[in-house]
């Protein structure tokens, strides 16, 4: 199940208001004090004692003292955040920005937290040059491939080719797939993860000396994330193109060559980093100030909502 969550970018301001709603009116709620943080955080699922914490932002809200009113408003405003990272959720890991709002009590503390995305985002690459290899089997088969280039944005379209050498084995079969390889930790407590993203048919029968086969893959329908290389000495996420050839007797020969995946940026420097203000609020309703619409961003993992009997503790955006 997808669920809706507000995306944010490297750089902006991340504020609005908290609002404290006890249950039954008339009562009171004696704190030792209420204070909101901005945390950003790496989870390794098999360390899942340790969160290794990148950012860590606190405002204290209201003093200690004794909440009488049936609800009870806050402001905050966190300038011009630094987001080094884009948000992920893999196989083996997980990086989260969030905020959490925690009322300080003798007894226990009573704690909301909400996640907001955030996407890194890259200008256009100023190299860029095409990726041309030749594989084979001595004497057996010859092919020599070619792509367009080696780094696409999320939206590209991958065009290559697959040139026919030399052809004296039967093949039946041709495919490209796109694999998601997550790695994991270091040394004994390195993981590996591969993910196959994309897989399409691109020869069904034997190919003749001299055929050429064209390629052309689109990278918009595939939930893809930016290339990530050694974030915070944790984790990394890398992109291959994977060729397959199948023989009539099942036997498979493959090549892999890595791409380089980046997060187009023009659309957002046009409408968004112009404006450092008090803009969206990681929120259950509303908006960013002013007219411009609010960015969402889809998430496949569950949220991390924690709930009170005593009273609601929700964040909400500035109106």
């Amino acid at each position: 199940m997808k669920e809706k969550y507000l995306l944010y970018y490297d750089g902006e301001t991340v504020s609005g208001k908290v609002i404290i709603t006890l249950k039954k009116p008339g009562s009171k709620l004696e704190h030792q004090g209420i204070k909101i943080e901005f945390i950003g955080l790496i989870e390794l699922y098999y360390d899942r004692g340790n969160h290794h914490e990148f950012v860590s932002l606190v405002k204290e809200l209201a003093m200690p003292g004794e909440l009488n009113q049936h609800s009870s408003c806050y402001g905050f405003e966190f300038v011009n955040v630094e987001k080094p990272y884009e948000s992920y959720a893999g196989a083996n890991v997980r990086l989260r920005y969030f905020l959490r709002v925690t009322i300080v009590r003798r007894i226990s503390d009573i704690v909301k937290e909400k996640d907001i995305i955030v996407h890194t985002l890259s200008s256009y690459p100023e190299m860029n040059n095409s990726i041309k290899m030749e594989v084979g089997i001595e004497e057996c088969l010859h092919i020599e491939f070619e792509y367009n280039k080696c780094k696409y944005h999320l939206r590209d379209v991958i065009v290559g080719k697959i040139y026919f050498l030399l052809v004296r084995i039967k093949i039946k079969h041709m495919e490209i797939a796109i694999i998601k390889r997550e790695t994991t930790g270091a040394g004994p407590n390195m993981f590996t993860e591969n993910e196959t993203i994309a897989k399409y048919e691109i020869m069904d029968g034997a190919p003749v000396r001299g055929e050429s086969i064209p390629i052309r893959v689109f990278l918009a329908g595939y939930d893809l994330t930016p290339t990530m290389r050694d974030i915070n000495k944790k984790f990394s996420v890398k992109y291959y193109l994977n060729l397959v050839l199948m023989d009539e007797e099942d036997r498979r020969y493959f090549k892999q060559q890595e791409i380089t995946l980046w997060r187009k940026g023009e659309r957002l420097q046009k409408n968004s980093m112009v404006h450092h203000g008090p803009s969206h609020l990681v929120a259950m309703e509303g908006g960013p100030k002013g007219s411009e619409p609010p960015r969402y961003d889809s998430v496949s993992s569950p949220s991390d909502e924690v709930r009170n009997d005593e009273e609601a503790v929700s964040p909400t955006t500035d109106d």
